[in-house]
């Protein structure tokens, strides 16, 4: 088998490795560059198929596979491949303030390499009402671990406390002991009483009973 025959089909193997990983990913319309790295050792000749197999393709930019002829007199050689990968992915319209919502004038979707990128957000869906932990400058692409629910309360902040029972609903004033997002279960002390209870963030400044 030629040499530029094994170099062809490390190349092809290289290129599905790839496409699985970004459909696992999510990847939006990705495109991938693929080089082998051709050494100057001479490659044997093989009588029959040369077995080609993936070794380490978890780094895109460092893909290993292993060339075999098989059977008696056969051989091994390792081959690197290196590869670029990019997509269509959410990233910043102009300047992002760190811990402030994102709004959809806020972000777009925008041809990137994300080769080192292994949480970048293929829809703007997925960042609304999110806000980074960080300040962000145009043309960022945003990753999933830089981004967070707003803290729609603060520690030490006065809070409602919005207790509701099938039609009745009754509230109180309360001081938050700790910080939190949407969702989130914060320590809360009812204002009147001093009793500290387990409260559930609903929206700013109003928190639930978590009991």
């Amino acid at each position: 088998m030629p040499a530029d025959n094994i170099f062809s089909r490390v190349e092809q193997l290289a290129r599905e490795q790839l496409a699985q990983q970004a459909a696992s990913a999510g990847l939006l319309e990705p495109l991938f560059e693929v080089a082998v790295v051709k050494t100057t050792r001479v490659i044997p000749a093989c009588p029959v198929r040369v077995m080609i197999e993936a070794q380490d393709s978890r780094s895109p930019q460092r893909m290993r596979f292993v060339a075999a002829c098989p059977g008696a007199g056969g051989w091994r050689q390792e081959m690197l491949v290196r590869a670029s990968i990019t997509a269509k992915v959410a990233v910043t319209r102009g300047t992002v303030t760190a811990n402030t919502p994102l709004e959809p004038s806020d972000v777009e979707l925008a041809r990137r390499d994300v080769t080192m990128v292994a949480d970048s957000i293929a829809t703007l869906d997925a960042v609304a009402g999110l806000s980074s932990r960080r300040s962000l400058r145009a043309g960022e692409v945003l990753r999933q671990g830089q981004l967070a629910s707003p803290m729609l309360v603060r520690r030490g902040a006065p809070v409602n406390i919005v207790a509701r029972k099938e039609q009745v609903s009754v509230s109180m004033d309360g001081v938050a002991m700790d910080p939190g997002a949407q969702g989130e279960v914060i320590r809360v002390r009812n204002a009147s009483s001093g009793t500290v209870i387990r409260a559930r963030v609903v929206e700013a400044g109003v928190v639930e009973p978590a009991n």
